[in-house]
């Protein structure tokens, strides 16, 4: 019974083993001088104009929540797309009624102004 967690047990213990050696590693390698440039949050080489900890309008997290809201119930076509011919029309009628209070909801927040950018 026990044998055959030994690979998953073996694969635990390489993977603890690795994190541990490769954090010693980078612990003993690191260079510990320290200067004003190394503090500075990096924005793409370019200069911070603000402070990092800056507010931010509640519209910036609203439209990135709508994203992850409509990018994820999208993933749900891929499975369909993948066995469409198995599910015949019953599929094609799920997928449709799917996709509507997909539409749905994506016009009320239209309407809501959620999307509006400025």
């Amino acid at each position: 019974m026990l044998e055959a967690y030994i690979p998953v047990f073996l694969f635990i213990l390489v993977a603890l083993g690795f994190a541990i050696f490769t954090l010693m590693v980078s612990q003993v390698l690191h260079t510990k001088r320290y200067n004003r440039v190394k503090f500075e949050p990096y924005e793409c080489g370019i200069e911070p104009e603000t402070d990092a900890r800056d507010r931010y309008s509640v519209r910036y997290y609203l439209v990135a929540m709508l994203f992850v809201i409509f990018d994820v119930e999208t993933v749900f076509m891929f499975p369909w797309a993948v066995v469409m011919d198995e599910l015949a029309l019953f599929g094609l009628i799920e997928m449709l009624v799917f996709l509507f209070i997909l539409v749905v909801g994506y016009v009320y927040a239209w309407r809501k102004g959620a999307l509006d950018w400025a």
